[in-house]
C-alpha cells in the first residue's frame, strides 16, 4: 500500500493552470493601470486648456493679488500647519514593576539546564 503516491499529471496541470491565471491577472492589471494613466492625463490636459483660455483675456491688474491678502493667506497656512502636533511635556516616565514569577523567565531555566 502506497500512501504518498503523487499523481504528477494532475499536479503539473494544476501548477501550470495556477501560474497562467496569475500571469493573465497581472497583464490585465497592467493594462488597466495604463488606461487609467492615459485617462487621467487627458483630463489634466483638458483642464489646463480650459484654464489657459480663461486666463488669456485677463490683464495684469486683474491677476495681481494685494500684499495684505498674500500675507493673510501665508499666516493662515503657517498657523494651520504649525498646529498639527500636540504640545507635549517631553518627559518620559518609566515605572518599573518587578514581578517575582513569569512564565517567560521560568522557561529559560528549563532550556539551559539540559541533563545528559
Amino acid at each position: 500500500m502506497i500512501i504518498l503516491k503523487i499523481d504528477w499529471g494532475a499536479a503539473l496541470i494544476t501548477t501550470f493552470l495556477g501560474i497562467t491565471i496569475v500571469f493573465i491577472a497581472l497583464v490585465i492589471l497592467v493594462i488597466c493601470f495604463q488606461l487609467l494613466a492615459k485617462l487621467m492625463t487627458r483630463q489634466v490636459k483638458s483642464k489646463k486648456v480650459k484654464l489657459g483660455k480663461a486666463v488669456d483675456h485677463l490683464s495684469d491688474d486683474e491677476l495681481h493679488v494685494p500684499a495684505a491678502d498674500t500675507a493673510a493667506i501665508a499666516m493662515a497656512l503657517h498657523l494651520y500647519f504649525s498646529d498639527v502636533h500636540d504640545i507635549e511635556s517631553n518627559v518620559i516616565t518609566i515605572k518599573r514593576i518587578e514581578r517575582r514569577y513569569s512564565p517567560w523567565s521560568s522557561k529559560i531555566y528549563g532550556i539551559n539546564n539540559l541533563v545528559r
